[in-house]
C-alpha cells in the first residue's frame, strides 16, 4: 500500500481549517518526538506554501516509518480538546439525542460497508459512539450540536481503518474529493502566508464560520445540483438535508462555531440576510440582545465605505456635471485580415447590434453566462477616445454608491493615469488604496476584508490604454498571494491573469486598437460605446447651455449648429458635441452675425485663438511640443517641471487647456480632451522647424510604411495637420503663432500638395481613402478636394469598414461633388439607418448593396414617414446581387425581403416585382454542416420568387450536407427556375436516394442547365446509371462533374456509354478513387471528353 497517499490527504485536513498556532503545536510535537530536527523545524515554520507544508510533513512520517496515525489521533485531540470539563447536564442531553440513533444497530462488515450503505451518517457517528460510551467534549453553546464529529470517534475510527488496507484506499479518495470540493482558493492563498505573517487570532476573526460555511456550501454546490436553490419554474430537486442549527449548511459534517475554538457565532460576522434567533432557537435573551446590537460589518471596515461612498458621490462640477448617457452595445474582436495577428473590433450592421438596454446592471451581469466559479470576471467597455467611456466609468462609481449595485461591497475607480509609475514597488493594497485619485489611507483590516470577499470587489480601470507604454504589462510572475511588494506593472498583469484578487469583477474602459485590446479577446464580455445619436447630441447641447447661463441665446446656438452639418455629425462624438458648444456659447457672447466654422480645425482654432492672444512668450510651441513628444510614447499627462517656465505652466493651467490629474505619481497634468492633445500636436508639426520636409507626408498616414516615425496613436493629427497647413494663415496658424509661421507653412503646403497630387484614390483601402477626404476637406482647398474626388473609381466598397457619421457625411459630399455616377457597397459598414438613407438617396448613387436586415427597417421607417419617392428610389436602386448566405440570419432577411415583395405585389398602389427580389443572378449557400439542414429549407422555400436565378452554389469548403431529404426538396422547385444554369451540389452527403431523385427532376431544367456539378458526394453504382439514364435528355447541359463519389466501373461505363449519346456535352469529369485507374484509361481513350483531373 502507498502509504504516502494515506497519510497526505489527511494532514491536509488537520492543516486546511486551523489557526497557525495549532500548526506550530503540531510542529512543535514532532520535534519533541525527535522526528524532526531543530533546523527543519524552523524551516517548516516559514514554509509559506500550504501544499508544500502538506507533504514535507508526510514525507517526514513515512520517513521516520510511522504511519501517522497516532500523531494524528493526538493532533485531533489536542486541537479540539476542552477548555474545561463538561457538565453532567450537558453530557445528559448530548446523550439523549443519541436514542434515536438506537434502532439502527451495528452494520454488519467493514467500513466499505459503512461507506456504501444509505443510513444517516449522522446517526451511524452517534450510533458508533454508542456501542463504546467515552467522556464527550463540552460544548461551546447552550444546546447540543447534532452533527458534530466528536474527536475522540474520529480517533476511534482512525484506529480501526489502520489495519484495514482497502478501507484506508478508500478513506483516502475521500479525503482527496474533500480537498476538491470543499478547498477554497482564497483560503488556501491566505494560508501560504500564516507561518511568515505570523497571523494572530485578531486577524482570524473576520475569517469566520462565514468562510468556513458560504464558501464551502458553495463548493458543494459544485457538486451536480447539490443544495442549490433554483428557480421556481425548474423542476424540483431534492438536495441534501440541512444539518440541525446549519443554516444554508447541507452536509452533517459541516462544524460548527463551537467545533472551533475561539471562533465567533457565524451570526456575529457573517453578512447572510439570517437573524440570531433564526439560527440559534434557544439563544437566552440576554445574548440575544447583545448580538442584536453587533454591526453588520467591522467598525473600520463601514468607516472606509462609508468614505469610498461619499468620494464616489460628489457631483463633478462645470459641463462635466452634464449627464447624457451613452448606449453600450455588445461588441467582440475579430482578426484584421487572415494574413495578420491583430485583432481589431467587428464591425456589425445596425440591425445585429445588441444594445445593452439594462444599462449598467445588464453590463456587469453580462459575462456571468462564461465565468466559472470563484473565477475573475473581465469585462471590457472599448471606444474611440472622446465617446464618453470615462464619464461612463465614473457613473459606475457614483452609482455604486447611490446602493444601485448591491452585488458588491468595494469598488475602486482608478483611472490609469494614476498607475503610470516609474520603478517604485508596492503592495494590493496599496494599488486599491493609494494610487488613487483621491488616496485613503491603507488599512490592514479593511484589505483583509476586502482580500477574503473578491467577489463582492468591482476593480474599475480606466483609460487602460494609457498602460501600454509599460512594457510586459501582460506577462508577469505575480501570483495568487502577493505578499512582497511588486511594480504597478506586476499586480496589474496579476489582475489581468485572473491571478491576483481572483474573483472579483474587472472592469476595464480603452480603446479598441492597441497592445491591451489585443489581449481582450478572451474578456467575458466586450461592449463599445456607441457614442450620441442626432437626438442625444441635441439633448446635450441644450443642458449645456443651460448650464452655461446661455438659456435665452439657446435657439440661436442649436441654429448655429444645424447650420454646420459636418459639425453636427462630429457630435456623434462627446467631446466634440462639448466643444461645438463651447465655441457656440463664446460666439454668441461676442455678438453680432456670426457662424461656426466649417472644419474641426476651424473648430479648434477658435477655441485656442483667444487663449493664444494671451500666451507668455514660447508658451503655445513648448506646450505643443510636450502634446507631440508624450503622444508618440502614449501618454496624455505631464509633469510641471516639463513646462518651459511657471508661467506658461500657469496660463495652459488658467485657460483649461490642462487640468489636475488627481492621483498621478507627481504634481501632475493632463491635457483637457485627447483631441486637444492631438490638434497642439499638429501645431508642433506645423511650426516646428525640426520636422524635415520629406518627412511631413508620413505624419497623414495615409500610406502604408514599414519604419514609419509616427504610429497614428494621435489619430486626430492628419487631419488638423492638413488644416493647419492649407487654411488661409489668418484665419488658422496666424492665430495661433501670429506672422512669424507664414514662411514655414508655405514651404509645408507645397510638400504636401505634390504628396496628395500623386494618391491614387482607387488604389487605397477602404479605410484610408476616407481618411484621405477628411484630409482633403480640412484644406478647404476647392482644387485639391477635385482632383481627389474625380479619382474616385466608379465601384466603390467599404465592406468591413465602420462607417460612422461624419464618414457618411464627408463620403456623401465627395461623390455629390464628383458628378458623376457610382455603385457602393456598404454590407458590414455599420452604417446607421439615417445616414444610410443620406447616401443611397443622392441622385448620382445608381446602384448599392447593404445589410439585409438595415434594408428592411429602412423600408418600414420609410413608409411610416411617408416619404413614398425616396421609397421607390431605394427600392430600384438596392441590389443583393451575388448573395452569399453565411449564417442563419442571412437565410431569414432573404425570406423576409420575398416577403416583402410579395406584400408589395398584393398591395393596389404598387405593382411588380422589387429589382433586388427580380435581378438576383448568383446564390450562394455556405452555412456548414450544423446550421446548412436547418437553413436550406427555409431557402428552398423562397427561391421561386427568383425568376432570373441562373447560379444555384451549395458547394461549401465545411459542407452543409443538405443530404437525400435536401435534394429532393429543391428538385421540387426545379419547374419554377426557368433560368438556372449552373447547379453546384458538391460535397452535401448526397447517396443513391437522392441521385435518383434528382434525375427525376432534371428535364425540367433541360432547356437552360449548363452545368451540373455533384462532386465529392456518396453516390453509387445505382445513382449513377439514374444520371446516365437521363443524360441524353439534357439538351443544353455542357458539363456534368461527378468526380469523387464511389460508384464502381459499372457505373462509370454506364454514365460513359450514355455520354457516346449526347455530342452536346463538351465534358464529364468523372475520377474517383473506386475505379481502376486502366479502367479510367479505357474510357478516356473511348471518349476524350471523359477528364481524370
Amino acid at each position: 500500500m502507498n502509504h504516502f497517499q494515506t497519510i497526505l490527504p489527511r494532514v491536509r485536513m488537520l492543516l486546511a481549517g486551523h489557526l497557525p498556532s495549532q500548526a506550530r503545536a503540531l510542529l512543535d510535537s514532532m520535534l519533541e518526538r525527535e522526528l524532526l530536527s531543530r533546523e527543519y523545524h524552523c524551516a517548516l515554520l516559514r514554509e509559506p506554501d500550504g501544499e508544500a507544508l502538506a507533504r514535507k510533513i508526510s514525507l517526514t512520517l513515512l520517513e521516520k516509518g510511522d504511519p501517522g496515525l497516532a500523531l494524528l489521533r493526538w493532533a485531533w485531540g489536542t486541537w479540539q480538546a476542552p477548555l474545561a470539563e463538561r457538565d453532567p447536564d450537558d453530557e445528559d442531553r448530548a446523550r439523549s439525542g443519541q436514542c434515536a440513533t438506537m434502532e439502527l444497530g451495528p452494520l454488519e462488515g467493514g467500513y466499505l460497508e459503512l461507506l456504501n450503505s444509505s443510513a444517516d451518517p449522522l446517526q451511524l457517528y452517534h450510533l458508533y459512539d454508542q456501542m463504546d460510551p467515552a467522556r464527550e467534549e463540552m460544548e461551546l453553546c447552550s444546546e447540543p450540536d447534532m452533527d458534530t464529529i466528536n474527536c475522540e470517534q474520529f480517533s476511534r475510527l482512525l484506529c480501526d481503518m489502520e489495519g484495514d488496507e482497502e478501507t484506508r484506499e478508500a478513506y483516502a479518495n475521500i479525503a482527496e474529493l474533500d480537498q476538491y470540493v470543499f478547498q477554497d482558493s482564497q483560503l488556501e492563498g491566505l494560508s501560504k502566508g500564516f507561518f511568515i505573517e505570523h497571523i494572530g487570532l485578531e486577524e482570524m476573526i473576520g475569517e469566520s464560520v462565514e468562510t468556513l460555511e458560504e464558501k464551502k456550501s458553495q463548493k458543494r454546490c459544485e457538486v451536480p445540483q447539490a443544495g442549490q436553490e433554483l428557480p421556481s419554474s425548474s423542476p424540483a430537486i431534492h438536495s441534501l438535508p440541512k444539518s440541525p442549527e446549519r443554516p444554508g449548511s447541507t452536509s452533517p459534517f459541516a462544524p460548527s462555531a463551537a467545533d472551533l475554538p475561539g471562533m465567533p457565532e457565524p451570526a456575529l460576522t457573517s453578512r447572510a440576510d439570517v437573524t440570531e434567533e433564526q439560527m440559534s432557537p434557544t439563544r437566552s435573551p440576554a445574548a440575544h440582545e447583545v448580538s442584536s446590537q453587533l454591526p453588520k460589518w467591522p467598525e473600520r471596515v463601514e468607516k472606509f465605505c462609508s468614505a469610498l461612498r461619499d468620494m464616489y458621490q460628489a457631483e463633478p462640477a462645470g459641463p462635466e456635471g452634464i449627464l447624457v448617457e451613452v448606449e453600450l452595445v455588445r461588441a467582440r474582436l475579430e482578426r484584421s485580415s487572415s494574413k495578420s495577428q491583430e485583432r481589431e473590433l467587428a464591425t456589425l450592421d445596425w440591425a445585429e447590434r445588441q444594445p445593452a438596454r439594462g444599462g449598467l446592471a445588464e453590463v456587469l451581469l453580462a459575462g456571468g453566462d462564461r465565468r466559472r466559479p470563484r473565477e475573475t470576471q473581465v469585462i471590457a467597455v472599448l471606444g474611440k477616445a472622446g465617446q464618453g467611456k470615462s464619464r461612463w466609468a465614473r457613473e459606475a462609481s457614483r452609482a455604486w454608491a447611490r446602493g444601485q449595485l448591491p452585488q458588491y461591497d468595494f469598488v475602486f475607480y482608478l483611472p490609469c493615469h494614476c498607475l503610470d509609475r516609474g520603478g517604485d514597488t508596492y503592495r494590493l493594497q496599496d494599488l486599491l488604496f493609494s494610487l488613487g485619485p483621491r488616496p485613503l489611507p491603507v488599512d490592514d483590516e479593511v484589505f483583509s476584508y476586502v482580500w477574503r470577499r473578491p467577489d463582492r470587489v468591482l476593480l474599475i480601470l480606466d483609460a487602460s490604454e494609457g498602460l501600454e507604454g509599460q512594457d510586459g504589462l501582460l506577462h508577469s510572475a505575480c501570483g495568487p498571494v502577493c505578499t512582497e511588494p511588486h511594480s504597478v506593472r506586476g499586480l496589474l498583469a496579476g489582475l489581468f491573469q485572473r491571478k491576483l484578487l481572483r474573483g472579483c469583477t474587472l472592469l476595464l474602459t480603452a480603446r479598441p486598437r492597441g497592445r491591451l485590446a489585443q489581449s481582450l479577446s478572451k474578456a467575458d464580455a466586450l461592449f463599445e460605446v456607441a457614442g450620441f445619436s442626432a437626438e442625444q447630441a441635441k439633448t446635450y447641447l441644450t443642458r449645456y447651455l443651460e448650464r452655461a447661463g446661455a438659456t435665452e441665446r439657446r435657439e440661436r446656438a442649436l441654429e448655429l449648429v444645424q447650420g454646420q452639418p459636418f459639425l453636427l455629425s462630429h457630435c456623434h462624438s462627446p467631446t466634440l458635441c462639448r466643444a461645438v458648444g463651447q465655441l457656440s456659447e463664446a460666439l454668441l457672447e461676442l455678438g453680432g452675425e456670426t457662424e461656426l466654422p466649417s472644419t474641426l480645425t476651424g473648430l479648434y482654432v477658435g477655441l485656442l485663438g483667444p487663449a493664444a492672444r494671451d500666451s507668455p512668450p514660447g508658451a503655445l510651441a513648448g506646450l505643443a511640443r510636450l502634446a507631440w513628444e508624450l503622444g508618440r510614447r502614449r501618454q496624455g499627462t505631464l509633469l510641471e517641471s516639463q513646462f518651459p517656465s511657471a508661467e506658461a505652466r500657469a496660463w495652459a493651467v488658467a485657460k483649461g487647456l490642462v487640468q489636475p490629474a488627481p492621483g498621478a505619481a507627481a504634481v501632475g497634468l493632463a491635457f483637457s480632451s485627447f483631441l486637444l492633445q492631438c490638434f497642439l500636436g499638429a501645431v508642433w508639426l506645423a511650426l516646428s522647424s525640426d520636422i524635415k520636409d520629406k518627412e511631413l507626408p508620413q505624419y497623414l498616414a495615409l500610406t502604408p510604411r514599414k519604419k514609419r516615425p509616427y504610429d497614428n496613436w494621435l489619430e486626430g493629427v492628419p487631419r488638423f495637420l492638413a488644416g493647419l497647413v492649407f487654411q488661409p494663415q489668418a484665419d488658422c496658424l496666424g492665430a495661433l503663432a501670429g506672422p512669424a509661421a507664414a514662411t514655414l507653412k508655405d514651404r509645408k503646403q507645397k510638400v504636401l500638395t505634390r504628396y496628395l497630387k500623386r494618391l491614387q484614390p482607387g488604389t487605397l483601402r477602404a479605410g484610408q481613402l476616407l481618411e484621405l477626404l477628411h484630409c482633403t476637406r480640412e484644406t478647404l482647398d476647392a482644387g485639391l478636394w477635385q482632383h481627389v474626388v474625380q479619382g474616385l473609381p466608379a465601384r466603390l466598397s467599404f465592406v468591413g469598414t465602420r462607417l460612422t457619421p461624419p464618414h457618411t457625411y464627408v463620403l456623401g459630399s465627395a461623390l455629390e461633388a464628383a458628378g458623376r455616377d457610382f455603385s457602393l457597397d456598404l454590407c458590414s459598414t455599420g452604417i446607421d439607418p439615417p445616414g444610410l438613407g443620406s447616401l443611397v438617396g443622392l441622385s448620382c448613387v445608381t446602384h448599392f448593396r447593404a445589410a439585409l436586415s438595415d434594408m428592411v427597417g429602412l423600408w418600414e421607417s420609410l413608409q411610416q414617414r411617408g416619404e413614398a419617392k425616396l421609397l421607390r428610389a431605394v427600392e430600384e436602386k438596392f441590389t443583393i446581387e451575388p448573395f452569399k448566405a453565411k449564417s442563419v440570419k442571412d437565410v431569414e432577411d432573404l425570406g423576409n425581403l420575398v416577403q416583402i415583395q410579395r406584400t408589395r405585389s398584393s398591395s393596389e398602389d404598387t405593382a411588380g416585382e422589387l429589382p433586388a427580389v427580380r435581378d438576383l443572378k448568383k446564390l450562394e449557400f455556405a452555412l456548414g454542416p450544423v446550421s446548412g439542414p436547418q437553413a436550406f429549407p427555409k431557402l428552398v422555400r423562397i427561391l421561386e420568387a427568383f425568376s432570373s436565378l441562373q447560379h444555384l452554389d451549395l458547394d461549401s469548403l465545411s459542407e452543409n450536407k443538405i443530404g437525400d431529404e435536401g435534394v429532393e426538396q429543391l428538385s421540387a422547385t426545379f419547374p419554377r427556375l426557368k433560368a438556372l444554369e449552373t447547379l453546384n451540389l458538391s460535397q452535401n452527403n448526397i447517396t443513391d436516394v437522392g441521385a435518383c431523385k434528382l434525375a427525376e427532376a432534371l428535364p425540367s431544367l433541360a432547356a437552360s442547365l449548363l452545368r451540373l456539378s455533384v462532386y465529392n458526394n456518396c453516390i453509387c453504382d445505382m445513382g449513377a446509371e439514374s444520371l446516365a439514364h437521363v443524360l441524353p435528355d439534357m439538351g443544353s447541359l455542357r458539363v456534368l462533374d461527378v468526380q469523387y463519389n464511389k460508384f464502381t466501373a459499372a457505373g462509370a461505363q454506364q454514365l460513359a456509354a450514355s455520354l457516346r449519346k449526347c455530342p452536346h456535352v463538351e465534358t464529364l469529369a468523372m475520377w474517383t478513387p473506386t475505379i481502376p485507374f486502366g479502367v479510367h484509361e479505357h474510357l478516356q481513350q473511348l471518349d476524350s471528353r471523359i477528364s481524370l483531373k
